[in-house]
Protein backbone atom coordinates (compact mmCIF):
# COMPACT_ATOMS: atom_id res chain seq x y z
CA UNK A 1 0.00 0.00 0.00
CA UNK A 2 2.67 1.99 0.99
CA UNK A 3 4.29 1.83 -2.67
CA UNK A 4 1.04 2.42 -4.58
CA UNK A 5 0.03 5.33 -2.34
CA UNK A 6 3.03 6.75 -0.15
CA UNK A 7 3.18 7.81 2.92
CA UNK A 8 0.84 10.64 4.93
CA UNK A 9 -2.97 8.52 4.20
CA UNK A 10 -2.97 7.48 7.84
CA UNK A 11 -3.89 4.70 9.31
CA UNK A 12 -5.78 1.66 7.87
CA UNK A 13 -7.32 -1.39 8.82
CA UNK A 14 -8.22 -4.77 7.33
CA UNK A 15 -10.74 -6.96 8.55
CA UNK A 16 -12.98 -9.82 8.20
CA UNK A 17 -16.25 -11.05 9.76
CA UNK A 18 -18.18 -14.13 9.31
CA UNK A 19 -22.22 -13.14 8.67
CA UNK A 20 -24.59 -11.71 5.61
CA UNK A 21 -24.35 -8.35 4.53
CA UNK A 22 -27.92 -8.22 5.17
CA UNK A 23 -26.79 -8.01 8.53
CA UNK A 24 -25.03 -5.55 10.77
CA UNK A 25 -21.00 -6.66 10.66
CA UNK A 26 -18.96 -3.45 11.82
CA UNK A 27 -19.38 -2.08 14.95
CA UNK A 28 -21.45 1.36 14.89
CA UNK A 29 -20.08 4.81 13.32
CA UNK A 30 -17.07 2.40 12.86
CA UNK A 31 -16.57 2.55 8.95
CA UNK A 32 -15.15 5.46 6.27
CA UNK A 33 -15.90 4.04 3.45
CA UNK A 34 -17.74 1.08 1.74
CA UNK A 35 -17.44 -0.38 -1.35
CA UNK A 36 -19.46 -3.57 -3.25
CA UNK A 37 -19.49 -5.13 -6.22
CA UNK A 38 -21.48 -7.92 -7.65
CA UNK A 39 -23.17 -8.83 -4.27
CA UNK A 40 -26.83 -6.76 -3.81
CA UNK A 41 -28.07 -8.34 -7.05
CA UNK A 42 -27.90 -11.47 -4.82
CA UNK A 43 -31.21 -11.60 -2.22
CA UNK A 44 -31.18 -13.42 1.26
CA UNK A 45 -33.53 -15.97 0.07
CA UNK A 46 -35.95 -17.14 -2.49
CA UNK A 47 -39.13 -15.66 -2.87
CA UNK A 48 -41.97 -16.87 -1.18
CA UNK A 49 -45.10 -17.16 -3.00
CA UNK A 50 -43.13 -18.56 -7.16
CA UNK A 51 -44.77 -21.65 -7.12
CA UNK A 52 -46.50 -20.77 -10.14
CA UNK A 53 -43.10 -19.69 -11.98
CA UNK A 54 -43.35 -23.33 -14.01
CA UNK A 55 -40.59 -24.42 -16.34
CA UNK A 56 -38.45 -21.05 -15.60
CA UNK A 57 -35.72 -21.25 -12.91
CA UNK A 58 -36.05 -17.13 -12.84
CA UNK A 59 -38.48 -14.34 -14.08
CA UNK A 60 -39.18 -14.45 -17.59
CA UNK A 61 -41.48 -13.06 -20.21
CA UNK A 62 -43.64 -16.19 -19.24
CA UNK A 63 -43.47 -15.56 -15.30
CA UNK A 64 -46.81 -14.59 -14.05
CA UNK A 65 -47.01 -10.81 -12.40
CA UNK A 66 -47.44 -12.10 -9.30
CA UNK A 67 -43.63 -13.77 -9.50
CA UNK A 68 -42.20 -10.62 -11.04
CA UNK A 69 -43.81 -8.67 -7.82
CA UNK A 70 -42.76 -11.36 -5.38
CA UNK A 71 -38.99 -10.72 -6.67
CA UNK A 72 -39.03 -7.24 -6.48
CA UNK A 73 -40.64 -6.90 -2.76
CA UNK A 74 -38.11 -9.77 -1.69
CA UNK A 75 -35.13 -6.95 -3.32
CA UNK A 76 -36.93 -4.25 -1.65
CA UNK A 77 -36.82 -5.56 1.75
CA UNK A 78 -33.05 -6.86 1.46
CA UNK A 79 -31.79 -3.67 -0.24
CA UNK A 80 -33.32 -1.37 2.43
CA UNK A 81 -32.31 -3.60 5.01
CA UNK A 82 -28.58 -3.43 3.26
CA UNK A 83 -28.55 0.15 3.68
CA UNK A 84 -29.98 0.78 7.16
CA UNK A 85 -27.27 -1.62 8.90
CA UNK A 86 -24.32 0.15 6.54
CA UNK A 87 -25.55 3.08 7.67
CA UNK A 88 -25.41 2.15 10.97
CA UNK A 89 -21.78 1.21 10.97
CA UNK A 90 -20.75 4.44 8.75
CA UNK A 91 -19.72 7.59 9.90
CA UNK A 92 -21.75 10.71 9.36
CA UNK A 93 -20.53 11.70 5.71
CA UNK A 94 -18.96 8.66 4.82
CA UNK A 95 -19.39 6.93 1.10
CA UNK A 96 -20.50 3.86 0.11
CA UNK A 97 -20.04 2.81 -3.63
CA UNK A 98 -22.09 -0.27 -4.83
CA UNK A 99 -22.15 -1.72 -8.38
CA UNK A 100 -24.94 -4.15 -8.89
CA UNK A 101 -25.62 -6.60 -11.96
CA UNK A 102 -29.05 -4.29 -12.92
CA UNK A 103 -30.79 -3.52 -16.46
CA UNK A 104 -31.81 -0.32 -17.89
CA UNK A 105 -35.21 -1.28 -18.77
CA UNK A 106 -38.06 -1.10 -16.22
CA UNK A 107 -39.49 -4.44 -16.88
CA UNK A 108 -37.84 -6.91 -14.62
CA UNK A 109 -38.30 -9.49 -17.09
CA UNK A 110 -36.46 -7.91 -20.12
CA UNK A 111 -34.14 -9.70 -21.98
CA UNK A 112 -31.15 -7.83 -20.77
CA UNK A 113 -31.33 -9.16 -17.20
CA UNK A 114 -32.62 -12.30 -17.86
CA UNK A 115 -31.62 -14.02 -20.76
CA UNK A 116 -28.72 -15.87 -19.40
CA UNK A 117 -30.81 -17.50 -16.93
CA UNK A 118 -33.44 -18.37 -19.45
CA UNK A 119 -30.88 -20.24 -21.77
CA UNK A 120 -29.64 -22.26 -18.64
CA UNK A 121 -33.38 -22.88 -17.65
CA UNK A 122 -33.48 -23.88 -21.67
CA UNK A 123 -30.70 -26.74 -21.20
CA UNK A 124 -32.98 -28.08 -17.89
CA UNK A 125 -36.12 -28.33 -20.06
CA UNK A 126 -34.31 -30.70 -22.60
CA UNK A 127 -33.28 -32.80 -19.98
CA UNK A 128 -36.70 -33.00 -18.59
CA UNK A 129 -38.01 -33.71 -22.15
CA UNK A 130 -35.44 -36.56 -22.31
CA UNK A 131 -36.17 -37.78 -18.82
CA UNK A 132 -33.26 -36.90 -16.96
CA UNK A 133 -34.74 -34.82 -14.38
CA UNK A 134 -37.81 -34.98 -12.73
CA UNK A 135 -40.57 -31.73 -14.10
CA UNK A 136 -41.38 -31.15 -10.31
CA UNK A 137 -37.77 -30.88 -9.69
CA UNK A 138 -37.27 -28.11 -12.05
CA UNK A 139 -40.29 -26.10 -11.42
CA UNK A 140 -39.57 -25.78 -7.69
CA UNK A 141 -36.03 -24.13 -8.46
CA UNK A 142 -35.36 -20.68 -8.32
CA UNK A 143 -32.67 -18.70 -8.12
CA UNK A 144 -32.31 -15.84 -5.77
CA UNK A 145 -31.34 -13.05 -7.31
CA UNK A 146 -32.81 -9.81 -8.93
CA UNK A 147 -31.23 -7.48 -11.03
CA UNK A 148 -32.66 -3.39 -10.39
CA UNK A 149 -33.09 -0.75 -12.49
CA UNK A 150 -31.26 2.45 -12.04
CA UNK A 151 -34.59 4.20 -10.63
CA UNK A 152 -35.94 1.10 -8.46
CA UNK A 153 -32.65 1.40 -6.88
CA UNK A 154 -32.77 5.25 -6.54
CA UNK A 155 -36.17 4.88 -4.81
CA UNK A 156 -35.03 2.57 -2.37
CA UNK A 157 -32.15 4.91 -1.26
CA UNK A 158 -34.85 8.01 -1.22
CA UNK A 159 -37.45 6.10 0.63
CA UNK A 160 -34.85 4.30 3.21
CA UNK A 161 -33.52 8.05 4.05
CA UNK A 162 -29.56 7.36 5.13
CA UNK A 163 -27.76 8.00 2.68
CA UNK A 164 -27.73 11.11 -0.20
CA UNK A 165 -27.09 10.01 -3.64
CA UNK A 166 -24.04 11.62 -5.21
CA UNK A 167 -23.55 9.34 -9.05
CA UNK A 168 -25.60 6.85 -10.86
CA UNK A 169 -24.96 5.49 -13.68
CA UNK A 170 -24.81 2.17 -15.90
CA UNK A 171 -22.24 0.52 -17.78
CA UNK A 172 -22.35 -2.37 -20.41
CA UNK A 173 -19.90 -5.29 -20.26
CA UNK A 174 -19.89 -8.16 -23.18
CA UNK A 175 -20.84 -11.85 -22.46
CA UNK A 176 -17.81 -12.42 -24.12
CA UNK A 177 -14.74 -11.25 -23.18
CA UNK A 178 -12.93 -11.49 -25.83
CA UNK A 179 -15.54 -9.16 -27.84
CA UNK A 180 -13.44 -8.12 -31.11
CA UNK A 181 -10.23 -9.09 -30.15
CA UNK A 182 -10.50 -12.90 -33.09
CA UNK A 183 -11.65 -13.71 -35.88
CA UNK A 184 -15.63 -14.10 -35.14
CA UNK A 185 -16.37 -17.86 -35.19
CA UNK A 186 -13.02 -18.32 -32.50
CA UNK A 187 -14.32 -15.47 -31.08
CA UNK A 188 -17.58 -17.05 -30.22
CA UNK A 189 -16.74 -20.43 -29.79
CA UNK A 190 -14.44 -19.25 -26.97
CA UNK A 191 -17.08 -17.00 -25.32
CA UNK A 192 -19.78 -20.43 -25.29
CA UNK A 193 -16.87 -21.62 -23.51
CA UNK A 194 -16.04 -19.34 -20.81
CA UNK A 195 -19.30 -17.85 -20.16
CA UNK A 196 -20.38 -21.12 -19.32
CA UNK A 197 -17.25 -21.85 -17.13
CA UNK A 198 -18.30 -18.27 -15.52
CA UNK A 199 -21.98 -19.33 -14.57
CA UNK A 200 -21.16 -22.56 -13.62
CA UNK A 201 -18.97 -20.58 -10.97
CA UNK A 202 -21.84 -19.21 -10.06
CA UNK A 203 -25.09 -21.45 -10.71
CA UNK A 204 -23.39 -24.74 -9.32
CA UNK A 205 -23.68 -24.91 -6.04
CA UNK A 206 -27.20 -23.95 -6.47
CA UNK A 207 -27.98 -26.64 -9.13
CA UNK A 208 -25.94 -29.04 -6.74
CA UNK A 209 -27.87 -28.48 -3.64
CA UNK A 210 -31.02 -28.76 -5.78
CA UNK A 211 -30.29 -31.67 -8.40
CA UNK A 212 -27.70 -33.42 -6.87
CA UNK A 213 -24.22 -33.71 -8.72
CA UNK A 214 -25.44 -36.51 -11.65
CA UNK A 215 -26.85 -33.87 -13.58
CA UNK A 216 -24.40 -31.46 -13.18
CA UNK A 217 -21.92 -31.79 -16.40
CA UNK A 218 -24.51 -32.36 -18.53
CA UNK A 219 -26.49 -29.13 -17.89
CA UNK A 220 -23.24 -27.48 -18.29
CA UNK A 221 -22.57 -29.12 -21.41
CA UNK A 222 -25.66 -27.83 -23.20
CA UNK A 223 -25.59 -24.85 -21.93
CA UNK A 224 -21.92 -24.08 -23.42
CA UNK A 225 -23.68 -24.81 -26.72
CA UNK A 226 -26.68 -22.78 -25.96
CA UNK A 227 -24.61 -20.43 -25.61
CA UNK A 228 -22.17 -20.19 -28.29
CA UNK A 229 -25.21 -20.53 -30.76
CA UNK A 230 -26.68 -17.52 -29.56
CA UNK A 231 -23.65 -15.91 -29.17
CA UNK A 232 -22.80 -16.26 -32.58
CA UNK A 233 -26.42 -14.52 -33.66
CA UNK A 234 -26.77 -12.04 -31.10
CA UNK A 235 -24.65 -9.28 -29.26
CA UNK A 236 -25.37 -10.21 -25.96
CA UNK A 237 -23.86 -7.84 -22.31
CA UNK A 238 -25.12 -7.72 -18.67
CA UNK A 239 -25.43 -4.07 -17.16
CA UNK A 240 -24.14 -2.95 -14.28
CA UNK A 241 -25.47 -0.32 -12.03
CA UNK A 242 -23.24 1.82 -10.12
CA UNK A 243 -23.93 4.44 -7.37
CA UNK A 244 -22.02 6.67 -5.17
CA UNK A 245 -23.54 7.92 -2.12
CA UNK A 246 -23.46 9.90 1.15
CA UNK A 247 -24.59 9.07 4.61
CA UNK A 248 -26.64 12.21 5.40
CA UNK A 249 -26.57 13.81 8.79
CA UNK A 250 -29.48 12.62 10.58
Amino acid sequence: MTEQMGFGYGPCFFTGVPGSFYGRLFATKSLHFVHSSYSLQWLSQVPEGIENNKSNIYMASTSPPSVLQAYYEQFRRDFSLFLKCRSEELVTGGRMVLTILGRKSEDPSSKECCYIWELLAMALNEMVSEGLIEEKKLDSFNIPQYTPSPAEIKSEVEIEGSFGIDRLEISKVHWNAYDNEFCPSNAFKDGGYNVAQCMRAVAEPLLLSHFGVAIIDEVFCRYRKILADKMSKERTEFINVTVAMTKKKL
